[in-house]
């Protein structure tokens, strides 16, 4: 009776044509770029998150060529957080964690960084206190 209330479930994003996740990797990929250091460390890190969301390795190389295309000819940010922002908790938990690993991949965030992380916790609905204990974890994991 009430099912147009259930928010959409994340882990059928990756049963859709790849749309959805192709602007998940858009978001990524505007992360690893904002300090103009776009590494192959951050885009494997990209890759290996998209294949741990159901994309097949074979199909992940062509969703992140378009993923740079988009992210390239975007000048907003919500043009990829617009759908993410429904996803239930777990998955905007998976994409934050990606997300300071890409920032932590180089061993330090800078100003740009910290940023768009506190208008990313914003635009996807996520308590600051998460989003802070996420990055501690990242930040741990990085300094090891």
């Amino acid at each position: 009776m009430f099912k147009f209330f259930k928010k959409n479930d994340s882990k059928d994003y990756n049963k859709k044509n790849g749309e959805f996740l192709t602007k998940v990797a858009s978001l990524l990929i505007h992360a690893a770029k904002i300090d103009e250091n776009y590494t192959d460390k951050e885009k494997k890190i990209i890759k290996k998150t998209l294949i741990q969301l159901g994309i097949k390795e074979s199909e992940a190389d062509q969703i992140m060529l378009t993923a740079e295309i988009n992210e390239e000819k975007s000048n907003q940010i919500l043009d990829f957080t617009r759908e993410i922002k429904n996803a239930d908790s777990e998955f905007k938990i998976k994409i934050t964690e990606t997300l300071w690993s890409i920032i932590y991949s180089n061993k330090e965030e800078d100003m740009y960084e910290s940023n768009l992380m506190r208008r990313l916790s914003g635009l996807l609905y996520l308590d600051n206190k998460i989003v802070g204990d996420i990055k501690e974890k990242i930040k741990a994991k990085f300094a090891k």
